[in-house]
C-alpha cells in the first residue's frame, strides 16, 4: 500500500495521471525493477544499490555514467573525429576533401566561390592601391556574399552526417537554414538597393565612374558562369523534392540577383550616356523589386519550414478529414491535438493525441490512425493514446 501510494503521490508530483500511458510504456521499456525498490535501479551497472534516476521536486538527474564524456571531447563527421577546438585548417582540409568526393553541382560550387574570391580579392588590392573607395566597397560587398557561398558548402557537407545522440533528426535542416539565409541577405540587398535609389535621386547624381562600370562588367561576367552551373534551378516557383534543391536553389539565386545588379548598373550607365535622366533611379529601383520578387518565395517556403508550418504538400482539407475520420471510430472519444510540420522538404512529420475509450485494445486503433496518415505522405507520426 506505502509503494502504491508513494507511486500515486510522484506521478502526481510530475504530471503524469492514472489513465496516461506515456509514463506506463516508458517505465516498462526502459527499466528493470527486480523486487519493486522505490527508484529505478540501474541496468549499466552490476550495483543494484545504485539508482538509474535521482527524484527531486524539481528536477531529475541522469548520471554522467548513461553517456560518458571524455576529457576531450571530440565531434565526429563523416565518422572522422576532430577535436572539439579544431584548427580552422583541418576544417578546410575536411571540406576540401568532402568536395572532391561529393557530386557534380557541389564541386561546381566550390568553383563559383573561388571565382567569386579571386575576383573580390583583386578588386579590393586595386582599390586599396588606387584610392577608389567604390572598389573597396564593392569588393566587401562580394566577400560577404563568398562567405554566405560558403556557408552553403559547408552545410551540404554536414548534411550527410547520420543522426546521433545530440542531433536525433540529422542535420538536413543546415541546408534550409543556409538557404534561408540566402534569402535574407537577398532581401536586405534588395532593400539596400532601393535606399541607393532613393539616395541616388535626392543627390541628383548623374553620372558613373569608368572603374565602377568595368568593375560592373567583369562581375556580371562571373556571375553568369554561375548561374549557368545552377541553370537547372534557376526558376522562382521550384518544387523541393528535398533539401539539397533548396540549398541549391538558394545559391542559383544568389549568383542571379548579383547578375542583375550588376546589369542594372551596366545598363543605368549607358542610358546617362543616351542623355536619360534620372537613369540610376530608374535601373536600380527595377533591380530592387525583381530581386524582391525572385526571392520572396524562398525567403516563404524556409520561413515556414523553420517555423515548423502545416506541410504545403498535403491540403489542409485532407487533415481536416482523416480527423474526422480517427473521431468517427468506435474507441475513439476525442483527437484532442494534432501537428503536422515539415522537417525538410518531403519529409512530413506528425503527432496525434488522442482521448480514447477505457480498458479497450488500442493496437487495431494505433495501426488505423498510422495508416491514414501513412496514404497522406506522413512519414513519421507519433500516436499517443490518452484513456478517459
Amino acid at each position: 500500500m506505502e509503494n502504491s501510494g508513494s507511486s500515486d503521490q510522484w506521478n502526481k508530483e510530475f504530471g503524469f495521471g492514472t489513465s496516461d500511458r506515456r509514463f506506463a510504456y516508458s517505465r516498462q521499456a526502459s527499466f528493470h525493477q527486480l523486487q519493486e525498490p522505490h527508484t529505478p535501479i540501474s541496468i549499466i551497472s552490476n550495483d543494484h544499490k545504485k539508482p538509474l534516476l535521482c527524484r527531486t521536486v524539481s528536477s531529475i538527474d541522469i548520471p554522467p555514467t548513461i553517456y560518458p564524456l571524455e576529457e576531450n571531447e571530440k565531434f565526429s563527421i563523416e565518422g572522422k573525429d576532430f577535436p572539439e577546438k579544431a584548427s580552422f585548417l583541418l576544417v578546410v582540409l575536411w571540406v576540401f576533401r568532402v568536395v572532391r568526393s561529393g557530386n557534380r553541382p557541389m564541386r561546381k560550387l566550390f568553383v563559383m566561390i573561388s571565382l567569386n574570391v579571386a575576383y573580390s580579392t583583386a578588386e579590393l588590392m586595386i582599390g586599396l592601391f588606387t584610392g577608389r573607395a567604390g572598389l573597396v566597397s564593392d569588393a566587401f560587398h562580394l566577400t560577404f556574399g563568398c562567405g554566405l557561398l560558403t556557408f552553403s558548402l559547408f552545410a551540404i557537407a554536414v548534411s550527410r552526417n547520420k543522426p546521433d545522440q545530440v542531433y536525433t533528426y540529422g542535420f538536413k535542416r543546415v541546408e534550409v537554414l543556409s538557404a534561408f539565409t540566402n534569402a535574407l541577405f537577398l532581401l536586405f540587398m534588395s532593400f539596400s538597393l532601393a535606399v541607393e535609389a532613393l539616395h541616388a535621386f535626392i543627390q541628383d547624381e548623374s553620372e558613373h565612374k569608368h572603374y565602377l562600370i568595368v568593375s560592373a562588367v567583369t562581375n556580371l561576367l562571373v556571375n553568369l558562369i554561375g548561374v549557368w552551373f545552377f541553370r537547372n534551378y534557376a526558376r522562382i516557383n521550384l518544387v523541393y523534392r528535398k533539401a539539397e534543391d533548396m540549398n541549391y536553389h538558394s545559391v542559383c539565386l544568389h549568383v542571379l540577383a548579383d547578375s542583375i545588379r550588376s546589369a542594372g548598373l551596366i545598363l543605368a550607365s549607358w542610358f546617362l550616356t543616351l542623355g536619360v535622366k534620372n537613369a540610376e533611379v530608374l535601373c536600380l529601383g527595377l533591380v530592387s523589386v525583381a530581386v524582391f520578387m525572385l526571392v520572396m518565395p524562398l525567403f516563404k517556403t524556409t520561413g515556414g519550414i523553420l517555423l515548423q508550418m502545416a506541410p504545403p504538400s498535403i491540403p489542409p482539407s485532407a487533415l481536416s478529414k482523416c480527423r474526422r475520420q480517427i473521431t468517427a471510430h468506435e474507441d475513439v472519444l476525442e483527437v484532442s491535438q494534432a501537428c503536422f510540420w515539415e522537417l525538410v522538404p518531403g519529409h512530413v512529420v506528425g503527432s496525434v493525441t488522442l482521448q480514447v475509450k477505457d480498458g479497450i485494445d488500442d493496437c487495431p486503433m494505433l495501426q488505423y490512425v498510422h495508416d491514414l496518415y501513412h496514404d497522406l505522405g506522413v512519414k513519421e507520426l507519433t500516436v499517443q493514446a490518452d484513456c478517459s
